[in-house]
This record gives structure tokens, C-alpha cells and sequence, in this order.
């Protein structure tokens, strides 16, 4: 097995892959509540306008809060 030397400034393995569920953990936060939103709407009531007006606004509320959305999500994984 090959070892490579190791830097002072190397992420862990740890890090990216916290990293990754965070990400894919707030992709999922900003983007599934706003489509289920959306679609609800449509299916519910074939209003179009209505259900991507207030999917859009839902997911705009959901990305004022992404700071705190993240440090939530990062201390929970830590």
C-alpha cells in the first residue's frame, strides 16, 4: 500500500464527509417543503400560480435561515 506523507494543512476524511451530509441534508431542506408545497397545490387545486408563488416563497424563508440551518445540522453531526 502506498502511504503518502501527510501535510500540516490536509483535511480529515472526518471533515468532507461531514461536509457531504450537511450538504446533501440542507439540499434536501431548501428544496423538498417548497416542491411538496408546490405540488400539493397544483394536484390539489390545478392552480398553477398560487402553488409556485407560495413554493417559491417557502423556499426563500428556508434560505434566510441557511446559516442557522447549518450550524443546527453541524452540531448535530459532530
Amino acid at each position: 500500500m502506498i502511504r503518502f506523507p501527510k501535510k500540516k494543512n490536509d483535511i480529515s476524511t472526518e471533515v468532507v464527509i461531514n461536509t457531504i451530509w450537511i450538504s446533501a441534508f440542507m439540499g434536501m431542506i431548501f428544496s423538498l417543503p417548497p416542491l411538496g408545497i408546490f405540488l400539493g397545490i397544483y394536484f390539489g387545486t390545478g392552480n398553477l400560480i398560487v402553488g409556485a408563488v407560495l413554493g417559491f416563497g417557502v423556499h426563500f424563508v428556508t434560505l434566510a435561515f441557511a446559516g442557522k440551518i447549518s450550524k443546527f445540522l453541524t452540531q448535530i453531526m459532530s
